[in-house]
């Protein structure tokens, strides 16, 4: 189990944040992510494995006026 925004997620192994974000239809184009505190670029998406146990925020950037 990984936490994703502090909610319980399945694992699985081999699971990247692209694949991740794909899985749970994040789709805004901007979004920053965090695996253990450390933010993760989205040239790294689909090479960074989330491992058993990690923590992941997902956070969506949006603007208003």
């Amino acid at each position: 189990m990984i936490k994703l925004n502090n909610r319980e997620c399945e694992w699985q192994e081999g699971l990247t944040v692209q694949e991740l974000l794909k899985l749970k239809t994040f789709t805004y184009p901007r979004i920053i992510v965090y695996v253990n505190d450390k933010i993760i670029s989205p040239e790294d998406y689909a090479s960074t494995i989330i491992e058993d146990g990690d923590k992941v925020k997902a956070i969506h950037l949006m603007a208003g006026g």
